[in-house]
């Protein structure tokens, strides 16, 4: 039995996007920047997409930048206002940061800009007091993001991005892990810049997407062509972003099935798990990713037993999971999001996640609960009981 369980990682493309990127690439693979016939066919399949995706989020097409993905995008929000300063300002993001914001933030750090990183509870999440308190008079831009794709926590982006405005910066939000999951409407979500990407809902990988609020201004972080209201230099990947736009239609109309039932899901497997000795579940239970579950232990030695002893005993079984903490030339390194949120060293280096999907039934999740289980229970438990 094969169980994929790692779609906050990617998801399979689906068959409708599939048949998009053919039908691109056979039939429209001309450059939508030239003006005959077989470039203006490319470009009104951009154009359709740009279409497709801005509804997605209930924003206007023309203010949709396409980007090779969830990363880029995130380096455009960032760099793209930080490089209208002469002189370093200050920026503010959370301590539990994707790396696509947290290094080009370390980034503009090392050339002298001021950073505040807003601590976290122990579910991971903001307090909005705690930003309105580190807010300066130089403070430019706020990102922080959505919702946390290695312990599934959302962060309260109304309420933060509202203090922000208050106080006159940008505020940026990385919603990869949210867009397809939950409703997003950016005429009533108070963001400037918001980040998607098309392999988090079931588009193929190498297209993603900026929002930028009409008004707001950026500088491009490619010189070239100009492509992309002048924002994002290149020939597009046309073919891509058509099945990005296919995926983000399909998305948003099956939302409204498709959240419940993960939601559903979610918690059966969160309530069979929930007696299992040592096994501590990780993020905010309420305020959480509806696909998403994630667990530490505590019984973890930081060495033998870590997270990636779990992904290896579940492959083995045929069910695939992912862990949170790195690992470098061999060594098991703590997740940095599990340090923030106050787990010790040993215990940071134990971290799984558990991401559902379209493909995901009710029989995968009951047998995903007893295969854990059986691990679990074969696995050496060293003699700690504090994290």
């Amino acid at each position: 039995m094969q169980i994929y369980l790692d779609y906050s990682a990617t998801t399979p493309t689906r068959p409708e996007a599939i048949a998009a990127i053919q039908r691109v690439l056979a039939e429209e693979w001309g450059n939508p920047s030239s003006l005959h016939a077989w470039g203006q066919r490319s470009a009104i399949a951009l154009e359709r997409a740009r279409v497709q995706v801005a509804r997605l989020i209930n924003a206007p097409p023309e203010s949709i930048v396409f980007t090779s993905g969830g990363t880029e995008a995130d380096n455009l929000a960032i760099m793209g206002i930080a490089q209208h300063y002469d002189a370093p300002q200050h920026v503010i993001i959370s301590s539990v940061e994707h790396s696509a914001i947290a290094e080009p933030v370390r980034s503009l750090e090392q050339q002298g800009w001021q950073v505040t990183r807003l601590t976290v509870n122990r579910q991971g999440r903001v307090n909005p007091l705690d930003l309105q308190a580190a807010l300066r008079s130089n403070t430019v831009l706020v990102s922080i993001i959505y919702g946390q794709s290695e312990v599934g926590t959302l962060q309260p982006i109304s309420t933060l991005a509202a203090i922000t405005h208050r106080h006159g910066a940008l505020f940026h939000t990385d919603a990869v892990q949210v867009a397809g999951r939950l409703p997003i409407d950016v005429q009533t979500l108070p963001v400037d810049l918001l980040s998607l990407s098309s392999h988090k809902l079931y588009g193929s990988q190498g297209a993603g997407a900026l929002y930028v609020r009409p008004g707001v201004a950026l500088l491009p972080l490619l010189a070239g062509g100009g492509q992309e209201s002048r924002l994002r230099s290149g020939t597009q990947a046309v073919s891509t972003i058509a099945g990005f736009g296919i995926a983000a239609d399909l998305a948003a109309a099956e939302l409204a099935v498709e959240t419940p039932r993960l939601l559903q899901l979610r918690d059966r497997l969160f309530d069979q798990l929930a007696d299992v000795p040592g096994l501590l579940p990780t993020g905010d239970r309420l305020h959480r990713l509806p696909h998403h579950l994630s667990f530490c232990l505590d019984h973890a030695d930081g060495e033998m037993l870590t997270g990636k002893t779990l992904v290896r005993q579940m492959n083995l079984a045929g069910i695939g999971i992912s862990a949170g903490a790195a690992c470098r030339s061999g060594k098991v390194t703590p997740s940095p999001i599990l340090q923030a949120m106050g787990y010790r060293d040993r215990v940071a280096k134990s971290g799984i996640r558990l991401t559902l999907g379209q493909h995901t039934t009710i029989e995968d999740i009951d047998w995903t609960a007893m295969v854990l289980k059986q691990v679990l229970e074969r696995l050496p438990k060293p003699a700690f009981t504090h994290i």
